[in-house]
């Protein structure tokens, strides 16, 4: 026995005991992940020795290997929070050093609209155009829109609808043949809201008038002022016809323009030409009258509202009037060696020779791991298990000293032989 040894085995002993304070550090960081100390053998090099009856002098620390294993995910009450539910990193660039690679995914939104972490890094991802498509290939920082949506005027409209067969033939033929005013002119009446180019609502007002069995005058109004006819005489924009099951209607579809009007707040709105109004599923059955659907496709201008993310990692901008679209979509990368990663400090860590190049792809797809937004993942680290290594780590270091102290007492008696 000598020295070396012993010296060799406090040696690794306290550097265990680092990893584990270590450990037990960060077992409330967000995102980090536990190490292990792991051991090699020492011997002495001998040349042309058989080694049969070597002794080993000592004990090194071979490396500190993290364990990339998932950790509990953690629900949270803020949206820019993400945690990958499987396999993956973030990517995080600061424009001018390496990319850094975390699990830690508490974001927030700096001044210029960009996602970073808490030490200033930016949020690798595909951008979104203006029509909010996703652009794959090269990953850029994600920034979310500053501005507002822009108006889209109404082109299309969506009517389903029964009307009552059972009811009275209320268009009697004479001059005028609906005033909108009683309600015994006509037999249903129902609305919807378009837009015109500026985004300004017009309140359209369609009122069915039982012309005969099977056919209805459909009257329409643009804030009050009638489509169809003079405002003392209003005509009918179309007559529909039911087939004599009261399926199918005739026409399916009408074509309207609607003119220039004035609101309920004396604005002068903007004329919306070609309105494909979609009336084909409309029916004439014994039965009361109910609209089952009604739905338009403008909208008015919109201010950026909030933000969302999906487990694919796209970014939903959502705005004041109701509208959403992709404005990104996250990039994570994995590598075929993990443990190859170095660690830089702030849950990140950087690719290496031994870690190979990254291999990137969209969450959920492939061996990427699913995002969870309003969540985050807690550190792998079992604060149990820790402490009993510990125990065990000031053992080992408690009897290497002991073999220590017995090699100064077999030197010491060595010296005093008379």
């Amino acid at each position: 026995m000598s020295f070396q040894q012993g010296l060799s085995g406090l040696n690794v002993s306290s550097k265990n005991l680092d990893v584990i304070g270590n450990n037990i550090a960060n077992a409330n960081t967000y995102g980090s992940k536990g190490s292990r100390a792991e051991f090699a053998d020492v011997y002495a090099a001998a040349l042309g020795g058989t080694g049969i009856s070597q002794v080993g002098i000592g004990v090194r620390l071979a490396t500190v290997a993290q364990q990339f294993t998932q950790g509990n995910i953690t629900t949270t009450d803020n949206s820019m929070d993400l945690a990958i539910n499987g396999g993956g990193f973030f990517q995080l660039t600061d424009g001018r050093n390496p990319v850094t690679y975390s699990r830690n995914g508490q974001f927030k939104v700096d001044s210029e609209g960009f996602i970073v972490n808490n030490g200033g890094l930016k949020l690798l991802g595909y951008a979104a155009d203006a029509g909010g498509t996703i652009q794959p290939g090269q990953a850029v920082p994600l920034q979310l829109p500053t501005g507002g949506i822009e108006p889209h005027a109404s082109t299309e409209i969506e009517m389903e609808f029964n009307l009552d067969s059972r009811l009275a033939t209320t268009d009697t033929g004479t001059t005028p043949r609906v005033d909108f005013s009683n309600a015994k002119t006509y037999n249903n009446a129902t609305s919807v809201t378009v837009y015109d180019a500026k985004g300004q609502p017009v309140a359209l007002t369609y009122y069915f008038q039982k012309a005969a069995d099977d056919q209805w005058n459909v009257y329409i109004t643009a804030n009050g002022t009638s489509i169809g006819g003079t405002a003392d005489d209003p005509q009918p924009v179309e007559t529909m016809s039911f087939t004599a099951d009261g399926a199918t209607p005739t026409p399916e579809s009408i074509t309207l323009d609607v003119p220039a009007s004035t609101n309920s707040q004396g604005a002068i709105t903007l004329p919306i030409p070609g309105i494909a109004i979609d009336i084909s599923g409309a029916t004439q059955y014994g039965s009361s009258f109910s609209v089952t659907n009604l739905a338009q496709d403008g909208y008015s201008a919109g201010s950026l509202s909030s933000i969302a993310f999906d487990a694919s990692g796209v970014i939903t901008a959502r705005y004041s009037n109701g509208q959403s679209k992709s404005a990104g979509q996250l990039e994570l990368a994995t590598f075929r060696n993990n443990q190859g990663l170095q660690p830089v400090g702030g849950n990140g860590w950087q690719r290496t020779y031994s870690s190979g190049d990254p291999v990137v792809g969209t969450p959920a797809q492939g061996n990427m791991g699913a995002i969870q937004a309003g969540a985050l993942e807690e550190s792998n680290v079992d604060l149990t298990g820790e402490l009993v290594n510990m125990i065990t780590a000031q053992r080992n270091y408690q009897a290497n000293a002991q073999t220590i102290k017995t090699m100064d007492q077999v030197m010491q008696t060595l010296v005093n032989l008379r």
